[in-house]
């Protein structure tokens, strides 16, 4: 449907061919590295993160844990749905990817050959962080680190404009924000349900458990760690 960023005038071409013209001076290892990265790389850490995240909130007295841990939850969700969502929005804008409208751009991973808005790496790396930002400032910062390097890494190997990831920050973001209140209201119940069962240590250390601290106060959480929402 779309034409966009055709004319290699446009500041979205210019600023991919910025990007993936890095590409062509560099090793060939380091683009192979950097292949790897992009491609499955990041969204590992991202995992590895959101799992230390969980861990870290799991570890929160009293009811903090359950809900935080319901956080950690949805931003794993809302990255689904964005992902989803973005299926049909593909469809619509039927973008083609840079390399097919752009004669010398220095393509790292071949056989891409679905539309290219929006970055389906970058919706969900943003998606996850955003909802992580909401458990912890100090993990959802890491987590946008790492999204906005996977958002790079899409332009550099030459499979993404940079508006294809604007627009998958833009979609990751809007989903994990805006039906946020309405998922943690449902995720919450089941995450406290879960601490009072024989699951419980999922959800809530048995430090953080009232049981463990009667008589003593509960130990506060780091301020980089405390939800937004409190």
């Amino acid at each position: 449907m779309a034409e966009l960023s055709l004319d290699g005038s446009n500041p979205d071409v210019s600023l991919l061919r910025d990007i993936n013209g890095l590409a062509k001076g560099a090793p060939r290892w380091f683009d192979r590295v950097m292949e790897a990265v992009g491609e499955y790389g990041l969204i590992v850490l991202m995992v590895l993160i959101a799992g230390w995240c969980w861990w870290r909130v799991a570890r929160r007295s009293g009811v903090e844990a359950p809900t935080a841990v319901a956080g950690v939850i949805w931003s794993g969700l809302a990255a689904s749905i964005a992902l989803v969502l973005n299926i049909p929005l593909r469809n619509f804008v039927e973008r083609p990817r840079p390399f097919v409208e752009h004669e010398g751009i220095d393509v790292l991973v071949k056989g891409k050959t679905d539309f290219s808005f929006v970055s389906d790496h970058a919706t969900l790396t943003m998606a996850v962080a955003m909802g992580l930002f909401m458990v912890s400032r100090k993990w959802g910062l890491a987590a946008i680190g790492v999204a906005l390097a996977e958002g790079f890494c899409r332009v550099y190997m030459g499979v993404h404009y940079p508006t294809d990831v604007l627009g998958g920050f833009a979609l990751g973001t809007a989903v994990a924000l805006l039906l946020a209140p309405a998922a943690l209201a449902l995720l919450t119940p089941l995450t406290k349900a879960v601490a009072g069962s024989g699951l419980g240590v999922l959800v809530q250390a048995a430090q953080g458990r009232p049981e463990a601290h009667r008589g003593e106060p509960y130990p506060e959480p780091s301020a980089a760690d405390k939800d937004l929402a409190a």
